[in-house]
């Protein structure tokens, strides 16, 4: 059966519906999946008006619940009135409180396994006073990590939506430790990576020249690396992050952890600008387009879809992926921790062998000896 995914409808007066709309009908979505819209068919009718004309005669399958989505049809559960104020363009308390409410029903329904994915339509952030990533992760369980992903290209976040004057105080080695560790096993889990390579970018300009320009470097950012390699992590640097897209040194790894937002954020938007927003970490599978509202160009059928389309996808690749991953690791061998001759840590899986009755492995090429 195809995965039920939801789909919030966003701030009303926003890009939301556009994108959904034009991501629904004009790909392949409905052949893997059945979406269903959270959010209400009267207000996404105004933006209908907006687009062209091979959209004005969208039905709707109005549904109560999840278990009622139809496939190859849009699906859609009312979240707000009829009658809320729609006004195209401008920002509202009406749209927000709507976007919030579109929200809050559709985590319901993934809490209760009626949906097996959420992807979030922009909203802004004074709707949750705050981003859609820190709201989620007080509802879900996990540690939340936000990370762009275009591609071979992903990038994830120490800080994410904090100003700049704050930053310093949250650059910690125990906060970079742990956002490693989460990028790691995100990696391995939800992308099917075994050893993923990591590249961490420095704080300060240069890398911090030798402390001339910040000592994060040194004391805060090369011991929390050493720290996550002491962990089998594959995590390398720091480096200085004005040169390291531009010279194309992301491509030799599976991802990036900068810093903070506009660090990581501007170098991957600039190298492509229809990648997925994702929240690594919690026990949910989420996705986002990587751009916002987009006020500026609500109602004018100008908005590209092709993120929104690629945060759909992507929804349903890390299901199958985490699915495939949980399969293969649900009975793993177990081992004993043991030192080499350096006393270096060293773990060796258990040969099982009995000794008395039943069938018994004699040695590690399996040969089974049924006496």
């Amino acid at each position: 059966m195809k995965p039920i995914i939801a789909i919030t409808a966003g701030d009303t007066n926003g890009v939301g519906y556009e994108v959904i709309i034009k991501s629904l009908l004009n790909g392949y979505v409905f052949e893997i999946m059945r979406p269903v819209i959270y959010g209400n068919a009267a207000v996404a009718k105004q933006h209908i008006q907006t687009l062209g004309e091979e959209y004005r005669n969208i039905t709707w399958n109005l549904i109560d619940s999840p278990e009622q989505a139809k496939d190859s049809r849009l699906n859609l559960i009312t979240c707000y009135t009829d009658n809320l104020p729609v006004n195209i363009g401008s920002p509202s308390e009406d749209a927000n409180k709507a976007a919030k409410a579109s929200l809050e029903r559709a985590c319901r329904d993934l809490k209760e396994g009626k949906v097996q994915a959420l992807v979030t339509a922009p909203l802004n952030k004074e709707a949750l006073k705050g981003g859609h990533t820190e709201w989620l992760a007080e509802r879900f369980e996990g540690e939340q990590l936000m990370m762009l992903c275009a591609g071979n290209l992903r990038v994830a976040l120490v800080c994410n939506h904090v100003s700049i004057a704050e930053i310093p105080s949250q650059i910690t080695e125990e906060r970079i430790v742990s956002k490693l560790t989460l990028l790691n096993q995100s990696l391995k889990r939800d992308f099917g990576m075994e050893k993923p390579r990591i590249a961490v970018l420095a704080l300060n300009p240069h890398a911090g020249d030798q402390g001339l320009l910040g000592k994060e470097e040194q004391e805060i950012i090369s011991p929390a690396i050493e720290k996550a390699k002491e962990q089998g992590i594959w995590a390398f640097g720091p480096y200085a992050a004005d040169g390291f897209f531009g010279s194309e040194h992301y491509l030799q790894f599976d991802a990036v952890l900068a810093m903070y937002h506009d660090q990581g954020l501007i170098p991957f938007k600039t190298l492509n600008m229809s990648g997925v927003n994702y929240t690594a970490g919690l026990s949910i599978v989420r996705t986002s387009p990587d751009h916002g509202t987009a006020y500026d160009i609500a109602g004018k059928n100008q908005a590209d879809e092709s993120s929104m389309r690629n945060a759909l996808f992507m929804a349903i690749d890390v299901l199958r992926q985490r699915a495939d991953y949980d399969a293969n690791t649900a009975n793993p061998l177990p081992f004993i921790e043991r030192t080499d001759i350096e006393g270096r840590p060293r773990r060796e899986f258990i040969d099982f062998k009995t000794t008395t009755g039943g069938n018994r492995f004699e040695n590690k090429n399996t040969q089974i000896d049924d006496k």
